[in-house]
């Protein structure tokens, strides 16, 4: 019906006529168009790991099941997530397994790192035993989604030693010049416990027909939300190639890339499938760096094909600015993130838990990675109804909901850092204004410039400034409005703005 639709010539004839001409570009050549859902330009993401438990009573910490992930997913559903990311659920390997806090030398009762994929339990076609069966997952999935919810999946291409594939092909792997297998590395950290894979082997077709069929299978299981773990480290054609055949089937599936790496990498990433990417934004902390930042996302060419994805943290990366428990803080990067991308995504629970105890620089120390975890989700210092409140009006309020119609705006005060999303140009127009005290520890004020002109409004009109995180009211009026923010209540303000037309005028 769709296709029908678009080559009906009454179409054609329609948009020639409304088209503006004079700003038309004419080419012989072919541009394809990438259609994605809408959870590809709106998303929330919660990444916990499911072999970690809610608090309990013994001392043991015993391994999670996909049945309690189920269970927790209603938590996630009132913090307002729809995306839940878990990290690998295959077996894993016990050859140079790590220890806890990545030591070389694992004891007889660690768990292994999750992305050191394979045993003899099976590969990337396999879950962990301790997770529960195939069966419970494809449960864990319907229950997701019953909760509008999706799960994403990582998918990681590498192996164990343990890996079948290690032993039934081991052409597919790179070696070193006496023919042993190499394992990865990321200077300056190494991975022992991790095979990667040669995409440019000679059996390279077979390589990749297998891998595809890695992500088929967990397609046909109900995934419709792939976290892909250092795509860059994989040959570019492969994505491009995999990535269009399932989608041509599956248009449904997202692609999150997860690539800290070079931005015209990211970028290439873009053009060739995938759908979202990880971000700087973790390290852009202070107004020059979110200015610059958010000025290359939204008004260079990066807005018709780059979807970003904004994370305050990951396993993998704990930023200095999470270093301490600073309540703060941690909803001043909060905020940011969810508002400045309609897709962001956070780590939990240790993002509203604060458990934030660094080994250092940007590690966790005795990381979640490596070992099993208990968290109290009903911890009173948490930060659960906050996100929840951030999370309820990003779904309330549609110009978060999407990247256009971004804009900075000035404020002469370099703590505060100001901007507003909308969904046009007009008066009437929905339009959120938010302003950030990047300053944790200290109230900061200044007057934040609106652009009357450009958004239709008369100097004399009075706008109603409606703050969504503390439900206050204020009527300004003019160019130039006062703000102030105490980061001890909130860090910032969400206002929405509501022109109230000058009764008196003629």
């Amino acid at each position: 019906e769709l296709a029908s639709l678009l080559n009906d010539p009454s179409l054609e004839q329609l948009a020639y006529d409304v088209f503006d001409k004079q700003s038309a570009i004419v080419s012989d050549r072919e541009t394809p168009i990438q259609v994605e859902p809408v959870i590809g330009r709106y998303s929330s993401w919660y990444e916990f790991f499911p072999r970690s438990s809610v608090i309990q009573t013994s001392d043991k910490i015993k391994h999670g099941t996909f049945k309690e992930a189920a269970a927790r997913l209603d938590y996630v559903k009132r913090l307002g997530f729809n995306v839940v990311y878990l990290p690998p659920i295959h077996p894993i390997g016990l050859q140079f397994r790590k220890g806890k806090n990545n030591t070389l030398k694992a004891e007889t009762d660690d768990v292994g790192s999750l992305w050191a994929i394979g045993g003899k339990e099976g590969g990337h076609k396999a879950v962990h035993p301790d997770l529960g069966t195939l069966k419970d997952f494809e449960s864990l999935i319907e229950r997701a989604r019953s909760l509008e919810i999706e799960i994403a999946m990582d998918i990681a291409f590498q192996c164990s030693p343990d890996h079948p594939y290690v032993k039934e092909h081991p052409e597919w792997f790179k070696k070193r010049p006496d023919g042993t297998i190499q394992y990865a590395e990321n200077p300056p950290k190494k991975y022992q416990d991790i095979y990667p894979f040669d995409f440019e082997t000679s059996d390279w077709k077979a390589l990749w027909t297998e891998l595809k069929s890695v992500l088929e299978f967990w397609v046909e299981r109900g995934v419709r939300v792939f976290r892909v773990d250092n795509p860059h480290t994989k040959a570019f054609h492969f994505w491009e190639w995999a990535i269009a055949d399932i989608k041509k089937r599956n248009p449904e599936v997202v692609f999150l890339a997860e690539a800290f790496t070079r931005p015209h990498i990211m970028e290439y990433l873009a053009k060739i499938g995938f759908t979202q990417s990880y971000t700087y934004f973790t390290w852009r902390n202070v107004k020059w760096e979110l200015e610059q930042y958010m000025t290359e996302l939204t008004q260079t060419e990066l807005k018709d094909y780059f979807s970003p994805n904004f994370w305050t943290n990951t396993p993998d990366i704990n930023p200095e600015a999470l270093h301490k428990p600073d309540r703060a803080m941690y909803l001043q990067r909060l905020i940011l993130a969810a508002t400045l991308s309609s897709n962001y995504g956070i780590y939990g629970p240790v993002y509203e838990l604060m458990a934030s105890t660094p080994k250092g620089r940007e590690e966790y120390l005795d990381s979640e990675k490596y070992e099993l975890k208990a968290w109290n989700l009903e911890d009173p210092k948490s930060l659960a109804k906050e996100i929840a409140l951030v999370n309820q009006i990003r779904e309330s309020e549609k110009p978060l909901q999407q990247n256009g119609g971004f804009r900075l705006h000035k404020i002469e005060n370099d703590k505060l850092f100001a901007f507003s999303k909308s969904l046009g140009e007009g008066a009437s127009e929905e339009r959120i204004l938010v302003v950030v005290n990047l300053d944790s520890q200290n109230i900061q004020s200044g007057r934040v410039a609106l652009p009357l002109d450009e958004w239709k409004i008369d100097e004399s009109d009075t706008i109603e400034v409606h703050d969504l995180l503390s439900d206050t009211r204020y009527f300004w009026r003019g160019w130039h409005n006062y703000v102030e923010l105490n980061p001890q209540t909130w860090p910032a303000h969400i206002f929405k703005l509501t022109r109230k037309p000058n009764a008196l005028k003629f």
